[in-house]
């Protein structure tokens, strides 16, 4: 191919298309593409960072433009480039599985790592090289060996060049996503003592904390990112998270909206945002958030169920069911909505259709206690005393400090008439919660027993 493009029609079209709307990003990032197909590289260039201007979360745009950059040899730009769309890959680890990329062309990568082979061939020294293919092999969404093949690129590239931030920097978003968290804040503590202005060394390192359920040191870690690159939604995101768990809602909905500022197209933080307003007891701005990630992001299955909690919440059990049903319909594997549409079943008296729904909650998921209390719950409201019986045994052995599960098994025992086996779950229900709820209800039902 050629740069012979002025009479192509393709591009005329989306420059009449950018002439009529200079704030389309699509149609420069179209137009882009159309550049580098005719091999016209450093127009393709100037079309990519247009669109990303108009548009900085563009994830497609930054892996075509470190196409671009690849193709003229510019390997650290294009690793940049790759850093950003794995970047952006991250925040999306609730609604897509980890290392899909979505709308990244298998040919393209193939091509890419065809022109890394090459270089590498003419010369086997170049780091940067090394991490740009490891880059690209995490890409591959077809390939199961793709995680290996970065991690030696990358190990590879250390060793050539030991003080490369940047390497540790992704060596360490893989040990993180591969649950290596320990390795992942050591690599990330690395890239930062090199590299001190490396603002994602420190938001990496903030959300493998926030895993760890080190909280400060993540908040202080997103914090730091945010002062280095004040424009990072990400780190607003994340820090925001954190202030969840820590109960400081206020806090937390300042980042999540500073996030969806920033980045419109964040579905996960419009969630977040609305879980955060579910817990203030802020009910229409929650359903205007997840209504808004569902807008962004229409199979976003955690919204439907976080909404359908929220109708529980305020009686509207039609409307939790068809939530729970849609969220069903687009993950049949998700056990938490199985769990939410018999509560709510279970809220509109419907036992049988909550028994149901328990039990596909613990065919998915075996070790999963709540299910078989509820159930259990349900089973005793329904008078089945002997399958109430055999549920709550089952979280006893799935977790023998569980007051709620004795107590409700002695109140099964008493219900039974066998006096003397509910005496002694009530015996362990006080031992074990020695000075909340069950305690003093179980204490009542004790001395009745026992006078």
């Amino acid at each position: 191919m050629g740069n012979n493009n002025g009479d192509d029609p393709l591009i005329a079209q989306y420059t009449q298309a950018i002439q009529q709307n200079p704030q389309d990003a699509e149609a420069y990032f179209s137009r882009g593409v159309a550049y580098h197909y005719d091999d016209d590289f450093d127009r393709a260039l100037a079309d990519y960072t247009q669109a990303l201007q108009l548009n900085p979360h563009y994830s497609e745009v930054y892996f075509n433009r470190g196409l671009a950059y690849l193709a003229k040899g510019d390997f650290n730009r294009a690793i940049a480039d790759y850093l950003r769309v794995l970047q952006l890959n991250s925040l999306d680890a609730i609604a897509y599985d980890d290392y899909y990329f979505e709308d990244i062309d298998e040919w393209d990568i193939t091509q890419a790592i065809t022109t890394l082979n090459n270089a590498l061939k003419r010369n086997s020294q170049d780091a940067s090289a090394y991490l740009c293919r490891g880059l690209l092999y995490l890409f591959r969404n077809t390939d199961s060996h793709r995680v290996d093949r970065a991690m030696a690129d990358f190990n590879k590239a250390l060793h050539l060049n030991p003080q490369y931030a940047e390497a540790y920097l992704v060596r360490g978003i893989v040990h993180a996503r591969e649950e290596e968290l320990d390795r992942a804040v050591a690599d990330f503590t690395q890239a930062i003592a090199l590299h001190p202005q490396l603002a994602e060394a420190y938001y990496n390192r903030g959300v493998v904390y926030y895993q760890q359920g080190d909280l400060d040191r993540a908040i202080a870690d997103f914090t730091q990112a945010i002062a280095l690159h004040p424009d990072y939604a990400g780190a607003y995101h994340h820090r925001g998270l954190a202030h969840c768990a820590k109960g400081e809602l206020d806090k937390a909905i300042a980042d999540y909206t500073q996030a969806v500022h920033l980045n419109p197209r964040d579905a996960v933080a419009f969630l977040n945002r609305g879980l955060a307003y579910t817990q203030a007891g802020d009910s229409d701005r929650a359903r205007a958030d997840y209504a808004q990630a569902l807008q962004v992001y229409p199979q976003l299955a955690e919204a439907y169920h976080d909404r359908g909690l929220d109708y529980i919440g305020k009686g509207e059990i039609d409307r939790a069911v068809a939530d729970f049903n849609k969220a069903l319909q687009l993950n049949p594997q998700y056990v938490e909505a199985y769990l939410g549409r018999a509560a709510a079943y279970n809220t509109a008296e419907d036992l049988d259709r909550a028994i149901a729904d328990y039990t596909q909650a613990i065919q998915l998921d075996p070790q999963l206690a709540e299910a078989y209390y509820e159930r259990g719950a349900a089973y005793s409201e329904k008078g089945d005393l002997d399958r109430a019986i055999a549920d709550y045994t089952q979280v006893i052995q799935l977790n023998p400090q569980d007051a709620h599960a004795y107590y409700s098994r002695g109140i099964a025992y008493y219900e039974k008439g066998e006096l003397q086996k509910a005496i002694e779950d009530l015996q362990k229900a006080i031992a074990l919660d020695s000075s909340g709820t069950i305690r003093t209800f179980a204490s009542r039902m004790l001395g009745e027993l026992t006078r």
